[in-house]
């Protein structure tokens, strides 16, 4: 018999190390923020392209994006494509620099995956502060001071963000698959709806977007399911959401 399933209600939130992901296409300003980033103590990697940025977050991810923008319309959906690309990747705060624009437009950002919207001109520590501000609201339970987790085949390491399912070799799991995946095998058995992932695993609420939930269980079966085209650990409730297999007992 398969185990009773219950609704997830429980809310889960862990963070790691303090890296800064900076895309602008003018030096000087680019210049100028990463400095005063790394006088607040972060790490500064600056990317020339968000699309590779986005291609190589598994293995090079951040705590903070910083986006600065140089024209007030051009190139206007390409950008905020990429931000939903890099939202669904990643759960970190995303700050976007740019000249004053029409209010509707800064509400696509936002709509987009921004979490701050900041336009010229600004001050370089009014947005330190901002950021400080925003990781703290967004700072959980550290990754290395969680448990190690076993369900089955399936063994999860907080300390190194890395899942090892039977004698397979461990593999590195992104921000959000290790949030996901800690989630749903902390209540094996219960349904999460959709919903409640995206708040629990992006941290943010309202109805939700169910792509964006199945775009990550699909990488994440990826890395732990025999065949992803027959899951048998991460299963799906039809039209409520997803639910970790606890097996027969």
């Amino acid at each position: 018999m398969q185990p009773e399933k219950v609704l997830f209600r429980a809310q889960t939130r862990c963070k790691y190390t303090m890296q800064a992901l900076l895309f602008s296409a003018q030096a000087d300003e680019a210049a100028a923020i990463a400095a005063i980033l790394q006088q607040g103590g972060f790490n500064v990697r600056s990317v020339k392209s968000l699309e590779q940025a986005i291609e190589a977050w598994p293995e090079r991810s951040a705590d903070l994006v910083l986006i600065t923008l140089s024209e007030r319309h051009a190139r206007l959906e390409a950008t905020l494509k990429s931000l939903r690309q890099m939202r669904a990747h990643t759960a970190v705060p995303i700050i976007v620099v740019c000249d004053l624009i029409p209010e509707d437009l800064q509400v696509e950002y936002i709509e987009a995956g921004a979490d701050l919207f900041v336009t010229r001109p600004f001050g370089l520590r009014w947005l330190l502060a901002q950021i400080r501000a925003l990781l703290r609201r967004s700072t959980g339970m550290p990754f290395f001071s969680l448990p190690t987790l076993s369900q089955r085949e399936v063994h999860l390491d907080p300390a190194n963000r890395s899942v090892q399912v039977g004698d397979q070799p461990p593999q590195k799991l992104t921000q959000l698959e290790f949030r996901l995946l800690y989630t749903l095998m902390t209540h094996a058995g219960q349904i999460i709806p959709s919903e409640k992932i995206v708040e629990h695993v992006w941290g943010y609420s309202g109805e939700g977007n169910r792509e964006l939930v199945r775009g990550l269980v699909q990488r994440l079966r990826a890395k732990i399911e025999p065949d992803p085209s027959k899951p048998k650990y991460i299963l799906t409730e039809s039209g409520i959401g997803y639910y970790f297999n606890r097996f027969d007992e």
